[in-house]
């Protein structure tokens, strides 16, 4: 199944650009229609006013979510009409304790959901909801682009981050229109268990799995030997030069990534090349 609906939410032209661009770039190679959703986000938190705040300010924090919404849909509205893709761009406003809602109810029907990194300079507080609404309430499987990454339509060699959960699998499954097309997929396993029913041949039943689906792939087992597995597969994504990772997202509750640091979220800070993540 190829991706026929991409979606790609902006709140600023600044950090969705290469969101944008990656978004235009598969539309083309994928024949697909481009979606872009920009939101002006209300960043303050109404209920938390001093007392005495009057109307005036909250209306002026709503004009302000206006205009960003306004300038950001103009500048996406500009880029797509010059690309010649399928495209569509509307703009709205939202609190920034609701904007999920206004992000899940789109992504739910979107094939794949183009994003920027949600950690960074210049990245607003509603990144990191943004990514989460479309994964955990949107259902949607999505791509998160570096800042400064070169859009690509197909990539050559892809890194699959497999460790036999089921967030893994969902990832996977949802990625074989881009597993099928690419030279290599390497299946990289880390530190695998010495127990359990493929302690012998890790990511062999995934191999085979995916060579019926015409895969090209290999298995890399790896050693834990950085402090964390993402640093591990960031720096094997770099030797091999592959230029995409597939992997699933959150396998432990959003509230402990979030305190206590994760796969998932050191992979969104640290990555250089789009990764690919469902669950």
């Amino acid at each position: 199944m190829a991706f026929k609906t991409l979606l790609t939410v902006m709140t600023n032209p600044e950090t969705g650009e290469a969101a944008l661009a990656q978004t235009i770039a598969l539309a083309e190679s994928q024949d697909a229609h481009a979606e872009a959703l920009c939101l002006g986000v209300d960043r303050t938190q109404t209920g938390y006013y001093y007392a005495g705040a009057n109307a005036m300010i909250l209306q002026e924090t709503v004009t302000r979510a206006q205009s960003e919404a306004a300038e950001t849909l103009a500048y996406a509205s500009d880029v797509l009409e010059k690309s010649g893709v399928r495209w569509s761009a509307e703009d709205g406003i939202a609190q920034i304790a609701d904007v999920g809602r206004h992000v899940a109810h789109r992504s739910r029907f979107a094939d794949l959901v183009v994003l920027p990194r949600p950690y960074g300079e210049n990245h607003g507080a509603e990144a990191e909801p943004i990514v989460e609404a479309a994964l955990f309430e949107g259902h949607a499987p999505i791509l998160v682009i570096p800042d400064d990454c070169t859009p690509i339509t197909q990539p050559n060699s892809i890194i699959v981050a497999w460790n036999e959960s089921a967030e893994a699998l969902t990832a996977i499954r949802h990625a074989l229109p881009f597993l099928q097309a690419a030279d290599i997929v390497r299946i990289v396993v880390i530190a695998p268990p010495t127990h359990g029913p493929d302690r012998s041949d890790p990511g062999g039943m995934l191999s085979q799995m995916l060579s019926r689906h015409g895969v090209q792939c290999e298995i890399d087992v790896l050693a834990k030997n950085m402090a964390r597995v993402s640093d591990v597969l960031n720096r094997h994504t770099v030797d091999t030069d592959s230029d995409m990772i597939v992997m699933g997202a959150y396998g432990h509750s959003r509230f402990r990534e979030a305190i206590l640091g994760g796969a998932t979220r050191n992979m969104l800070e640290k990555a250089t090349v789009p990764v690919f993540m469902a669950r």
